[in-house]
């Protein structure tokens, strides 16, 4: 059994060229000895070694995304495709990569590979990041020889799967954020200008319009409790937070209403339906037997109404019935899914027509995404007039009565 390598670390170096003439830098290294031994032998007279500081809040402490194992997984699958051994292409990528956090993971990855443990072994050593999807499918990639072809489908599917979720990002986050800034302006319009009009209402010794009256007596608590608000919305978000995180009847909930909402609920529902058929043609392509394909694809849904249903269609699959009617019996997928479904079970090609329903759920949502402003804008426009330009109206009603008096 091979030795197990020490983990490099990163190094500040200064010191002279051949020249003679100072310079500095970083070099990975196992310690500083063997980092000036390094060095040297690139004919650097090292001064000063020192081990490099990172920031808090220094990109090399960020936490780990899914897209950066995703674009582990694409150069992995590369360099393997590409002849380089898999302990050789950890090497390479452990020397690429910059964050700390990462770094340590892959290295953690050679040494046990180097140790002799399998690739998928080895990745099962950090469920946080390599689920057991993605596990099982290195674990049939080594099995059946074709460790770099399993890769190169994974990478593939991870890329999709988080454009994916970044275009729902997108559809969420525009409008939310424009709400976000309505409410904020509004608040300050209570706060700051409204006791401005006020003042100068007290000098006009006549009755003040009703709605003016009510944005009054509304500016007049806001000054008072405004801090208890901010309190309190920052507590019921933390506490909506945690209760999201715990709760499972919570957050099955929230997947459920989700749905409901106008315009965003079709492209969560499209979104489901493109997971669950990519999911599904990836692992059975790659030799899952088809009821432990339906098991990772449930986990893959991300929402609670498609996860039901998706174990409601593994239930019938077990029992005999073929997927095209067991999914058609959840009520849930529409018929053009159905229906490739069932073509692609017939011609014997189900992970070529899953590839075609997922291709196409795809551009769906991201068509949707895509006209989401358009279509959003009006709403959006309708509620910043009702709160901001219905405080204006209020302010000017008492001048534009006390015109009509003179």
């Amino acid at each position: 059994m091979a030795a197990k390598q020490a983990e490099p670390k990163t190094f500040q170096w200064e010191g002279k060229d051949k020249s003679g003439n100072a310079s500095k830098g970083k070099i990975d290294a196992p310690d500083i000895a063997t980092a000036k031994a390094l060095l040297r032998k690139q004919g650097i007279n090292p001064k000063k070694v020192v081990k490099e500081r990172v920031s808090a809040f220094g990109a090399k402490n960020q936490s780990i995304k899914p897209l950066d194992v995703a674009f582990f997984t694409r150069q992995m699958a590369t360099m393997m495709k590409s002849g380089v051994p898999l302990l050789q292409a950890l090497d390479i990528v452990a020397n690429g990569v910059e964050k700390e956090k990462l770094k340590k993971v892959v290295y953690d990855l050679r040494n046990q590979v180097n140790e002799g443990n399998e690739f998928s072994s080895s990745l099962r050593r950090h469920p946080l990041l390599f689920d057991d999807l993605y596990c099982n499918l290195v674990e049939a990639g080594e099995k059946s020889g074709a460790l770099e072809t399993m890769l190169d489908r994974i990478a593939s599917y991870k890329e999709k799967v988080e454009a994916l979720k970044a275009k729902i990002k997108k559809a969420l986050t525009y409008p939310a954020a424009v709400l976000v800034v309505g409410v904020i302006v509004a608040a300050l319009l209570l706060v700051k200008v409204v006791p401005q009009f006020e003042s100068v209402f007290q000098g006009f010794g006549a009755d003040l319009p009703a709605f003016t009256k009510m944005v009054i007596n509304f500016s007049e608590v806001a000054q008072e409790w405004w801090f208890v608000g901010l309190v309190g919305a920052l507590v019921i978000g933390f506490l909506l937070k945690k209760t999201h995180q715990k709760s499972e009847k919570f957050r099955d909930w929230v997947d459920r209403t989700s749905l409901k909402i106008p315009v965003i609920g079709d492209i969560l529902h499209n979104a489901s339906i493109a997971r669950f058929s990519r999911t599904l043609e990836t692992t059975f392509a790659a030799g899952v037997p088809l009821v432990n394909a339906l098991d990772s694809a449930a986990g893959a849904a991300g929402n609670v109404v498609y996860r039901t249903a998706i174990l409601q269609i593994k239930n019938g699959v077990s029992t005999g019935q073929s997927l095209q009617s067991a999914t058609a019996f959840t009520g849930v997928f529409p018929n053009m899914a159905v229906q490739m479904i069932g073509i692609g079970e017939e011609a014997g090609s189900l992970d070529t027509m899953l590839d075609k329903v997922a291709t196409y759920y795809e551009d769906e949502v991201d068509n949707a995404v895509d006209n989401l402003s358009s279509l959003i804008e009006p709403m959006i426009m309708v509620v910043l007039g009702v709160l901001v330009g219905g405080l204006v109206i209020a302010m000017y009603l008492p001048i534009f009565k006390l015109g009509s008096v003179v």
